[in-house]
This record gives C-alpha cells, structure tokens and sequence, in this order.
C-alpha cells in the first residue's frame, strides 16, 4: 500500500486532502510544516510528498534535497507559469494549483505512484540483468575475451553500426547489450529481433510496419520494430536471415535514416543505432549473391568476432563457477558446488553450443542435485563426445563440422530434431540448413514419429 506525506499549513485543505486520499486507499501522514514532516520523513518512507510551495518555515521545494528519493508533488496558491516552471527545474515531479479538482488531484497523484513503480521494477530488472549478464566485466580472463572487452569499450561511445561474428551460443546479444548499455543511448530501449524466428513473408512488416488497408488483414496501422527503437538501439540477431527484399529497405534505414511502412506514400525519420550479428558467412553470401554487398560494407563498419567456448578453455573454470551460481538464483536454490571430476567432464567436452550448451547442462544438474555437489554423470553430456581417459580420438580432436556430423549419424535414430537441436544448442532452422549443408539426411519416418509419440 503506498504511503503518502502531506505538507500543509492550512488545516481545512490538509485534513480534506488527507480524506480523500484515504478513501483511495492510501496510507497518509499529515504536517503542517517542513520540520514536522522531517521527523515524519525519518521514522518512515513515503513514496510521495505532497507539498504546499509556501509554509510558514520555508518552501516545499526543500524537499528536493532533503528527500531526493521521494517525489515531491508542489501544490500552490500562486498559480503562475514561473513558479511552475521554477519548481519542474528544481526536481519537482509535478505540480498543481490550488483550489484543485479532487478529480484531477486523484489522477494526478495515480499517475506519479504509477511511474514511481516501474521506475522501481526497471531498477530491478536492470539488476538482475547486471547479474545475469554482466556488462561491466564479462566473464573470462583469455587474450580473445580481453579482446572483445576491449573493442566493446572503443565501439560502445559511439554510434557506429556494429557487426557479431560468431557461432551459436557464444553470447553475441550479451555484446550488444553490452554495446547499449554503455552507449549514449542506454536510457532509451533496446529492441532485439531474432531475424531466424520470424517468418519471412512477415519479417518486412514486423521490421517496418504497415498502414491500414496495405494488404488483406491490415485492418489498422501498426509502428515497425525500427520506428519502436527511434533514439535507442536496434539489435538484429541472424541478419544473415533476411531476404532481399529486406535487406534493401534496411540499407535505406542506416543510409538516409528513414522509414517507410508498408502502404505508406511517405517517409518517416528515425534516430536508430544499428547492432547485428550472425553465425553466417556472410562473406560467400555475398559472393553468391545471397546477400547485397553494400549492405554489407555498410553493416562491418565495426567487427567484433566472438571466440568458441572450446577456443578459450582457460575461461571453462570461472564460467562454470558463474554460471552455476545464476542457475541457483534463478531455480531459488541454495549455493551449489561442483566436484573436480565435474570440471574435469565440462573441459573436455567439444561445447558444439557454446556457452548457451553449457548453461543448459549446469541448470538441468542444478535441477537434479537436490543440493548436493554436480557430478559428471547430473551434466547429462554424451559419452561419445568427451574425451576418454585413454587420449584417443574424441570430440575435442575433432573439427566443428565433423563433430556435427558424427554427434547427428550417432543420435538421430533415437532422438527428434528438437532434442538433437537442444542437444547441440541450437534451433531446429539451424540444424536443418547444417543437414542439407553437409549432405546428412533425416532418417525416413523416424523424427515424425518420435515427434507425434511425444
């Protein structure tokens, strides 16, 4: 229930307010000047100040600094654009002149808690996510991570377009989060599009929006991703997705910087810094064709490639240790330690889908250890991609694209693509353009009907 602190020296008016608010449901505290309200202030928070602007020792303003985590709302009998204006300068959340409307005060005072309340979850979740994500120090201590940090720090400050190379699950939205936040543009949104997940007869209005009446089913206007993120940031994931189509309306967006909806005779400005990222080689697709040249020179103005989990193995120790412990916050279990044996199973593993892969592993033996230590066998990894104790030929020894193929051939007679796709810590679309790639067909009638049996 939220509380409330009026400031008054006129009895009729503070006794009156303190009534009306009330019957809302608000918890009230009344004084009749600003030292009565100090000791208020000390024995208890409030989430709003209600003030008169003059009171017999001094003016409501001096709450703005003696109060400077609550809102102050001035009220005023000197109605006057001045003192209005005067008192928004000072930090003042709003203001009202008196005699005021009960009306008006109610949605007045309505309006200031509702904003208080997602100011305060903002501030949560923004937490949460400096602990899920750590922005300021990313975890991993090897040359290639230092590297990353490093050209992180020297691209954030700006507002150029930056292009994430790298493979599935290496983290390339945390980087562009990582980009925003430090960026000019962090107190404005961030917008993500997975460009994978969104089907292509509909990515062009999702991206651009439409007007009414552009096609069969417009029943009404609707803003596009890229007008939602105007004065913030624009995070393309799997940009190596779009069509043509796509990609030379987007060149529009980052050479002009505007945008024009579906059905629309106009343009429309926009203010948006571009971040993408891709798993692609992007570079034969545009010797295929596949993707516009100019599109991409415009996208690599900033390049920053993230290495492959097994490509920084010295990092395995301190991830796993980050990891496991964002596993017990967010399962609500206590702390949670990991055997040396546990350790040993998570280096040798080949980690086809990186950190993603990793942090699923460690949240199923979270989930399965029942507070006791990780053990080998909670990780749930497949024996035949860890290295054996012999030193013969296992998965670390392996390219990336033989691991694939052999982890498939060995498990697809008893898993489905969406077991094997998890397994692998990627998407169904993924493995699917690896199998028709690398030539490895789907047995017939064996993932349609494990997937119907499920």
């Amino acid at each position: 229930m939220n509380r409330i602190l009026i400031v008054e020296d006129e009895s009729v008016i503070r006794r009156a307010l303190k009534r009306l608010l009330e019957r809302e449901g608000y918890l009230v505290t009344e004084a009749e000047g600003l030292e009565r309200a100090q000791t208020h202030c000390g024995e208890a928070a409030f989430d709003l100040i209600i003030s008169d602007l003059r009171l017999p020792d001094g003016e409501g303003t001096a709450f703005l600094d003696r109060c400077p985590d609550t809102p102050v709302l001035i009220m005023t009998s000197y109605a006057s654009v001045r003192s209005a204006v005067d008192a928004m300068k000072r930090g003042a959340i709003d203001y009202i002149a008196k005699p005021f409307d009960h009306d008006e005060m109610l949605l007045l005072v309505a309006r200031v808690l509702k904003q208080r309340r997602l100011e305060r979850e903002n501030a949560i979740l923004k937490s949460d996510l400096g602990q899920a994500y750590p922005v300021d120090g990313m975890v991993g201590t090897s040359a290639a991570m230092k590297q990353v940090c490093a050209y992180i720090e020297k691209v954030a400050g700006t507002d150029a377009t930056v292009l994430i190379r790298g493979e599935s699950g290496t983290g390339k939205e945390l980087v562009a989060r990582a980009i925003h936040e430090k960026s000019a543009r962090a107190h404005q949104t961030v917008v993500v599009v997975n460009c994978a997940a969104i089907p292509e007869n509909l990515i062009e209005s999702e991206l651009f929006g439409y007007e009414k009446g552009a096609f069969t089913g417009a029943l009404r206007s609707r803003q596009g991703l890229v007008e939602a993120a105007d004065g913030g940031t624009l995070f393309l994931d799997e940009i190596g997705e779009l069509t043509p189509a796509v990609q030379s309306r987007l060149l529009r967006v980052l050479q002009e910087g505007e945008v024009r909806r579906l059905g629309a005779t106009s343009n429309r400005r926009v203010d948006v810094r571009l971040l993408a990222a891709t798993h692609r080689d992007l570079e034969q697709m545009v010797r295929d064709g596949r993707f516009r040249e100019d599109l991409y020179y415009r996208l690599k103005v900033m390049e920053i490639v993230l290495p492959s989990l097994r490509e920084r193995p010295e990092d395995l120790p301190a991830l796993t240790e980050f990891l496991l412990a964002k596993a017990c916050r967010r399962l609500k279990r206590p702390a949670a330690s990991i055997t040396a044996e546990a350790l040993t199973t998570i280096r040798d593993y080949h980690w086809p889908g990186n950190v993603r892969e990793l942090e699923n592993a460690i949240e199923r033996a979270v989930i399965l250890a029942d507070g006791e230590p990780v053990t080998p066998d909670l990780l749930s990894l497949p024996q035949s991609t860890v290295t054996g104790p012999s030193g013969g030929s296992g998965a670390a020894e392996l390219s990336l694209d033989d691991y694939f193929r052999r982890f498939v051939q060995e498990n697809q007679e008893r898993m489905t693509e969406t077991e094997l796709a998890r397994r692998l810590g990627i998407s169904r679309k993924s493995l699917w353009e690896r199998r028709q790639r690398m030539g490895i067909p789907r047995p017939r009638g064996g993932d349609a009907a494990a997937e119907s049996s499920n």
